[in-house]
Parts: structure tokens; sequence; C-alpha cells
């Protein structure tokens, strides 16, 4: 740890931060590379093939993208994000990659340092977040090209490692080391703190103590635990004028909520198939793993467990035609691992015997019960009970953001205070030219926080906060 990330991190008395970034995966990786003086500029010799979008860049040569007005520059772009900063910053990062082309970014990047806001990234895992808790040899939903950070191409990365995209994907191992050495080429280490958990984020402004003058606007104190392997866990409280809600949502898996879902043979993370199979408790011979879910995270648990011969009970509560379904909505020939466990759930639950030999489909079951034994109780869709013995169960379901740190678990700050927080149906309630908060100034939510769920699309959040923050921040001389 460097000596001035151990200052901050060591006291509760340091002055105020301008920023303090939650979260270490790509929204915050991006957003600490733009408020590290990194700043993106249109190139003069690039043509966009957007003709409105390419007026608009030839309007104000020399200035960076950060100082323009990006609601004027967004105006008029389409794509599959419903964010219109998010299009914009994709449609300079990948001109016309909707329309399978591969046109270089219309972008340069210089590095300013007279234009960098201090801040600190707080993340429990090493740069690049959840991506290091998923299983290694999965491929990532969307096309490697589209995973990359800016000025660091995805493929040119992954080719020097002599690897290679699998139909056009990467796998989430690549990610996460790619994650890892974007920080480090791009020189952000110094404000990145591993393990480090956050616990309270408070906003009450300037308290009795406070490390700081009252100063315009709000303060806050973030506090928590720092872990390290090689010593026990250390208490740290630091202040900030701008706290940057990155987290994402891998941390809070779903429940179903039913008597039995604490019993130790139910989980919720594919990891604990993988470690169950590591340690042969889960082999060929063992009684099937039941997977409870129709995602993609309950999809890779049945393509893990068939890779390793497991066999499979796999429970779901919609029917396998209902159009709510993703694999009704990925493209067969981007995705036919996909597409073959849809087949199976269509064909094992209509075709007896199965013509998947260890694989049995229960489209519309819902479970009731998890008893001792590793026992499964299920209504089955004409009303009826069904029991199914089981040697592990998965219920893979979907996952929540975890806000406990904040005020009332963040409920105030979303777009429906009366429901819970939710990356799809209702997540926190921001500006979408600067990503802050509408409830709470200072405060911003990024990524799936803020309803962006793609890598491709949580960096036009980065860009909002940043080009928001930098204007709020005094500036040097050059």
């Amino acid at each position: 740890m460097s000596a001035q990330r151990k200052g901050h991190l060591g006291t509760s008395s340091s002055a105020p931060l301008p920023v303090i970034i939650i979260g270490n995966g790509p929204s915050g990786i991006c957003l600490s590379y733009l408020l590290s003086g990194h700043t993106p500029y249109a190139r003069p010799d690039a043509v966009h093939p957007h003709p409105l979008l390419q007026r608009k860049l030839t309007e104000a040569p020399g200035v960076s993208i950060l100082d323009q007005d990006l609601e004027y520059l967004s105006e008029g772009l389409e794509g599959r994000s419903q964010s219109p900063v998010a299009l914009l910053f994709d449609a300079l990062l990948r001109p016309d990659t909707d329309f399978g082309g591969n046109a270089d970014s219309v972008l340069t990047w210089r590095l300013q340092k007279e234009r960098a806001v201090p801040h600190l990234v707080l993340g429990r895992n090493p740069p690049g977040g959840a991506w290091h808790s998923i299983e290694g040899s999965m491929v990532t939903l969307s096309q490697g090209q589209w995973m990359g950070l800016p000025d660091l191409d995805v493929k040119d990365w992954i080719l020097k490692k002599r690897r290679g995209l699998r139909n056009s994907r990467a796998t989430a191992g690549d990610m996460a080391h790619y994650y890892q050495d974007y920080v480090t080429r791009k020189g952000l280490g110094p404000r990145f703190v591993s393990g480090a958990e956050v616990t309270a984020v408070e906003w009450e402004g300037s308290e009795p103590g406070s490390p700081a003058a009252p100063a315009p606007g709000p303060l806050f104190r973030v506090s928590g635990f720092l872990a390290a392997e090689d010593r026990p866990r250390r208490p740290f409280a630091l202040w900030a004028h701008n706290v940057v809600l990155a987290t994402g949502t891998f941390d809070s898996p779903a429940r179903l909520a039913i008597p039995g879902e604490a019993l130790p043979f139910v989980h919720h993370e594919l990891s604990a198939l993988e470690a169950a199979v590591r340690a042969g408790a889960v082999t060929p011979a063992s009684d099937p793993i039941l997977v409870v879910g129709a995602g993609l995270s309950a999809a890779d648990a049945v393509l893990y467990a068939r890779h390793y011969n497991i066999p499979v009970i796999h429970a779901f509560r919609r029917p396998v035609e209902d159009p709510g379904l993703v694999f009704n909505q990925l493209p067969r020939m981007l995705y036919p691992e996909y597409h073959k466990v849809h087949q199976m759930m269509r064909e094992q639950s209509i075709l007896s015997p199965s013509p998947y030999q260890g694989y049995r489909s229960l489209p519309e079951h819902r479970p009731l019960l998890f008893k001792e034994g590793g026992q499964a109780v299920f209504r089955d869709p004409r009303g009826g009970q069904q029991v199914f013995s089981t040697s592990l169960v998965l219920v893979l379901i979907g996952s929540h953001p975890d806000l406990s740190f904040l005020p009332g678990a963040g409920a105030d700050l979303t777009v429906d205070p009366t429901q819970p927080p939710s990356a799809k149906r209702n997540p926190i309630d921001v500006d979408p030219y600067t990503y802050q908060s509408a409830q709470q100034e200072g405060l911003y939510a990024l990524g799936p926080l803020a309803g962006d769920n793609f890598v491709r699309f949580v960096q036009g959040g980065a860009l909002a906060a940043a080009s928001s923050l930098l204007r709020k921040a005094p500036r040097k001389p050059p």
C-alpha cells in the first residue's frame, strides 16, 4: 500500500477527499481513469459515420468531450441503452459496431495531470471487482470487443497473451486479468485500495470533530474495515465531498424465501458447484444437482455440470416458450451454448424418454420447501406436489444490489422508494447527464445501480460523472 493510501485509511482525521468511489469494477476503473487526467478529444482527422454527431463534433474543435454539453452531443442517438450519455460514449468509442462495422474510435486521449481530481477507489476484491468471483472459463455474454475500457483494446490485449476470443467473446478469467492489468498499465494503482469493506456512508454534513470547516455542499463520511491476509481487520473512516456508488449487484443473490433455504446443501452461487466438484462431493454417481432458475447463471450451471457428467434437474417457473426468457432474446449464432440449454429445456420437457441423458427439465415448477437429506418439494403445473432427491441445490434467480451501508439501505434514493433497489426494475434515480442522485447532492451512482447493466454502456455513466465532478473541482494552472 502506498504511503498516500496508508495516510488516508490510517486515520479518521484526514482532510476530505474530493471523490471516493465505492466499487472497483469496470465502472469504478473507468471513472478513475477519467479523474486521473486522461482526457478524451475528438480526433481532428476522424469522420464519424453518424452525420449529426459528426457535425456537432466539428463545432468545438480542440475542446475536450468532458468540457462539452453532453446533453447536446447525445441528442438524436439511438441504440441498445436507455442512457443518452452511454449511447454517446459508446458511439465515440465504437462508431458503427451495431451495424457490423469495426471503425476505429474517433477519440484520442491526452494525459493532462493538471486536470486530475484526487480520489480513492475502494473495493473488496482486486481491481475488476466481481469478475474475480466468476468461474474463469465462463464466457462473457457481450462480445469481447465490447468489454474493453478506453484506450486498451481487449482483442489486442488477449492476442498478446497468446489467447483468443471464443465465438467473439472473452472468458471471465481473461476479463478479470484485463481489468487488473488496465489499472496497472494506466498508472491508476496508487488510487486503488483492495480488501476494503465499506459498512457505512453518512452525509449529515459537518459533524462535531469533522476534519474541515463547513464548506458548500454536503460532506460524506465513509467508514468500514480494511482486510488483509497477514493482519486482522482494521477500521477506517474517510471524509469526502462526493461519493460515487459503483458496487454492482453481484454481492446479494436473490432468495426464494421458502422453508429450508438456509440448509447447508442449498447455495446461491455457481462457485458452490465448482467447489463441490473439486472436492469430489458431487460426482457422476451422485444424486442429481438441482438448478433453480432460467437465466444465464442457471444456464452456466447446467453447462458446467454437463461438462463434468453431473446429473442435473433444472426447474424454472416460466413456460419454455415464454418470450420473457433470455434465451428467446439472444441471437442463435452468437450464443450457441445458451441455445443448446434452451433446446434441452424444450425437448426434454415434451419428449419421453429424455433425449439428454442425465438432464431433466421441470418447466412451470415452483419450489415449496427444502428438507433435510437433500429433498426438494415442488408444485407442478397441475397443482400437485413432487419430491426430488438432490446432492446439491443451486438457486440462481438473479441478484440485488447490497446497499446496506447506506441510510435506509438506499431505498429513498431509488426511482420507486416503496420498492427495494433493483438494477432492472428499480435503479437509483440519477440525472441522466451527470449520474448524480436526484435525491442527494454529491452522491453519484454508476453501472447496474443506475440501470446500466453491460460493461459497454457503464462507461457512459463514468463519462457523465467525471464531467460533473470536474466542473466542481477547482482548476489548477497548467
